[in-house]
């Protein structure tokens, strides 16, 4: 059974910062670029970072450049989002997927975990 599972939100002040782990399970970890995504309420769901399967290649959104890191840890599957300076429009449930083709192109059949909460307070 294919699983993603979210885990290292919570409520946290502004400024303050959060570490969230993806744990992947049921599938070939190495072969898939892992992607963090966000969505708050009635907003669309955005890209916040990808990292690839072999190379290290690295992407961020603007909004959090700077700020968050994402690493990986192929011989524990898993995948980390390092979040500092947490801003109020951080506030959104985070996601992680497992993306075959890599971080620029989605099949529907692409792995998705079921979403962190992240609260940041003013």
């Amino acid at each position: 059974e294919v699983q993603l599972v979210e885990s290292g939100g919570g409520l946290v002040q502004a400024g303050g910062s959060l570490r969230l782990s993806c744990a992947a399970s049921g599938f070939t970890f190495d072969d898939y670029a892992i992607g963090w995504f966000r969505q708050a309420p009635g907003k669309e769901r955005e890209d916040v970072s990808c990292i690839s399967s072999s190379d290290g290649s690295i992407d961020y959104a603007d909004s959090v450049k700077g700020r968050f890191t994402i690493s990986r840890d192929n011989a524990k599957n898993t995948v980390y989002l390092h979040m500092n300076s947490l801003k109020p429009e951080d506030t959104a449930v985070y996601y992680c997927a497992a993306l075959f083709l890599g971080c620029h192109s989605h099949r529907a059949d692409d792995f998705w975990g079921q979403g962190t909460q992240v609260t940041v307070s003013s």
